[in-house]
């Protein structure tokens, strides 16, 4: 028997495409709403779920353990309504939730919208065990209980199922926006980190976000801090540390940050999880004129995620430079089929074409170009592309 658990909270929007893509694969759905007013139980209860009340806790560990506690299968999924399941998954898990021994099944999740990291891997589907309970203020996870049981039952497996299961929105741009998420985020990091003190997870979380923000001494100590405690045998997290490390360190130490890239790009990983390094490495090669390898390393990620507008881009515009104008073209084209309001890919199209001889081509690039620049409030910068495109083209032909 496999449970739903989850916790919400003003979900109104979300909720029914979640509840939806598990219908028929869970035997039961438990929601604990913590205080909705938008009508979030009762679309719940609408879709069949069992719905339960709790005041906020202030943490979310305690709020999930709340629901794990109402759960009645033998195994429990747990998702959040920005969430939801894909349906090739289902046969996957299946079989990996039918094989004795296994304890937790880690799921590989899309982050829409996400440009350098597709793909994340969470820990949301796991046996009811009483061993197992939520810890961490910041991005609860079951990992810290997990460990725990494994060094007292070690015959028991922690597998991936390599078929993506999970689709997130949660990291869209305008949804970050809109719900003002990297405040409330810096709050929880930051009481994570004292709770924890040197705790390799609160040192990437915090210390990538520093870095972001600008405070780069701060982040740099956090993520140095946070690579000197990690575990030998946490690949997953020892990569987050020393792709952020490198990103830090890629203006002023490029031969560092390559170093530092190629370390995370060696640890055994699925390779949908470090398509951030490869990417990032990928470009960096770009600048230092290494076509070569940085046109293999970018040609992989499209592979690995065709999905991704910006590894055709950068494919773009390494194959431009190597002269292979109608591989260029086509990486470009590729983009814009992913990310059709990508000014930049389309002002590349159009130069590519020029030089290629497509005159029409690069014309009608040009204004594709300078239209979205203008529709994206940068008047500027159409006004100089379309001052430098007339002079080559004549934009009114």
């Amino acid at each position: 028997m496999l449970s739903l658990s989850m916790i919400v909270r003003n979900e109104a929007e979300r909720l029914e495409r979640c509840l939806a893509s598990v219908a028929g694969f869970v035997d039961e759905m438990v929601v604990v709403d913590t205080g909705s007013d938008d009508g979030t139980p009762e679309i719940a209860a609408a879709c069949g779920a069992s719905v339960h009340h709790l005041d906020w806790p202030g943490d979310f560990a305690p709020a999930r353990n709340h629901a794990l506690d109402l759960v009645t299968g033998d195994w429990v999924l747990v998702l959040d309504a920005d969430e939801w399941l894909r349906p090739d998954a289902r046969s996957p898990l299946r079989d990996l939730m039918g094989q004795p021994r296994v304890l937790v099944v880690n799921l590989l999740r899309q982050e829409l919208g996400a440009a350098q990291s597709p793909y994340s891997s969470v820990s949301r589907l796991f046996r009811r065990h009483p061993a197992i309970r939520w810890s961490r203020r910041y991005h609860a996870m079951v990992d810290d209980s997990v460990e725990m049981l494994l060094g007292q039952e070690p015959d028991w497996q922690v597998v991936t199922c390599l078929e993506p299961a999970l689709v997130h929105e949660g990291y869209r741009p305008e949804l970050v926006a809109q719900r003002d998420k990297a405040a409330r985020l810096r709050a929880a990091m930051e009481a994570e980190l004292a709770a924890r003190p040197g705790d390799p997870y609160a040192c990437a979380k915090l210390g990538a976000l520093e870095v972001s923000q600008g405070q780069r001494r701060r982040g740099l100590a956090l993520l140095e801090e946070g690579l000197a405690r990690v575990g030998a045998d946490d690949h997953a997290e020892r990569y987050e540390l020393l792709l952020h490390l490198a990103i830090a360190r890629g203006p002023d130490e490029p031969a560092a940050a390559a170093a530092l890239y190629r370390q995370a790009l060696a640890l055994p990983l699925d390779g949908r999880l470090s398509v951030g390094a490869r990417l990032n490495l990928g470009a960096l090669l770009l600048r230092q004129g290494e076509l070569e390898e940085a046109a293999a390393l970018t040609a992989t990620v499209t592979d690995l995620c065709p999905e991704l507008p910006l590894a055709w881009f950068n494919l773009g515009l390494i194959e431009r430079q190597r002269g292979r104008l109608v591989e260029a073209i086509e990486a470009y084209r590729r983009a814009l089929g992913l990310a059709p309001e990508h000014a930049d890919a389309q002002r590349n199209l159009a130069a590519a074409l020029l030089l290629a001889g497509d005159i029409p081509g690069a014309r009608d690039g040009f204004r594709r170009a300078i239209a979205l620049l203008e529709a994206q409030g940068e008047p500027q910068q159409a006004r100089e592309l379309a001052h430098r495109a007339g002079a080559l083209v004549r934009l009114d032909a």
